[in-house]
């Protein structure tokens, strides 16, 4: 039996930038089992499966896998699985923007999908949970040591290290500037021993000194143990870090935006925009989205 996959690049509007993605837009056929086993044959950051959903009024249910297991939630496989869907007209489309619902492991993802001449050219995710805080990180030096850096390249003054999640968690790592986050590393060797009875070995490493004008943050990230060594878009995180920085930011109620990059270093540039609502203080929402291109249409045999 053949069953149907596209692949896509997420967080780009060139191909072969962003972050690869493999979709399955009817899954019905594959056996779950075989799920994480053709995540791995493609080897990508995230492979999704789509079915149908639960509830009549969303549009589909969505699963996600990394090379090493299943997640709840992901940015890019959601961005990159509207986009897909709504190419091949799998969701119809309404205009210049379509809201769609896909249930994912978090909940129901809200996506808005932005179309032009009849084509979807970027697609928003609002983030199931709203940020919460995690426990507080590992130390300064063991963090540096765990990404082959020295304690002072860290930021603790306002910016500092933090645990976030939006179904998803990641440890924030905020760096001196650009040049500090290009020589991060991952040290496999205390990498393990920095995070295995830590909430997350996910770790965004970030610094508020874009390289391109317009752009707000440039960040890299790293998640080994999941089977990725290091990833070129990660949407789940960017929802996360707009919690993060709208905490810090001094205005008490609005939107805040920002424009993250990463990728770069991997020869894979990807482009995220954030955003945060507060009201009275608190954060109420946090959205990413981007930009997707469709790469391959192909069959695979089960």
């Amino acid at each position: 039996m053949n069953v149907r996959y596209l692949t896509a690049d997420v967080f780009t509007d060139t191909r072969f930038g962003g972050n690869q993605l493999a979709v399955f837009p009817d899954a019905r056929e594959i056996r779950a089992e075989l799920m994480p086993r053709i995540a791995r044959e493609f080897n990508y950051s995230e492979t999704t499966f789509v079915l149908p959903a639960a509830d009549p009024s969303h549009t589909a249910k969505v699963r996600i896998f990394t090379p090493g297991g299943e997640l709840p939630f992901a940015g890019h496989p959601t961005i990159g699985t509207a986009h897909v869907l709504a190419s091949i007209g799998a969701v119809k489309l309404s205009g210049d923007e379509t809201r769609i619902v896909l249930e994912e492991g978090v909940g129901p993802v809200p996506v808005v999908i932005r179309a032009e001449s009849g084509q979807p050219i970027f697609a928003q995710l609002t983030a199931a949970r709203v940020p919460e805080r995690g426990p507080a990180p590992p130390d300064r030096d063991r963090l540096a040591a765990a990404v082959c850096l020295s304690p002072d390249d860290i930021l603790t003054d306002g910016m500092t290290p933090e645990a976030v999640s939006c179904g998803t968690p990641f440890l924030f790592v905020p760096v001196r500037d650009r040049a500090t986050l290009g020589r991060a590393r991952v040290n496999y060797d205390r990498w393990d021993e920095t995070f295995s009875n830590y909430i997350t070995r996910n770790v965004f490493l970030f610094a508020l000194d874009p390289e391109l004008p317009g752009h707000d943050v440039r960040a890299r990230m790293f998640a080994p143990t999941i089977g990725v060594a290091e990833d070129p878009a990660t949407g789940s995180a960017c929802v996360a870090l707009g919690g993060y920085l709208a905490w810090r930011e001094p205005r008490t109620d609005g939107t805040f935006r920002w424009v993250v990059e990463q990728g770069f270093e991997m020869g894979r540039p990807s482009i995220l925009e954030v955003e945060a609502d507060k009201q009275q203080g608190r954060v109420t929402a946090a959205r990413v989205g981007g930009r997707t291109v469709l790469v391959c249409d192909g069959t695979f045999t089960l």
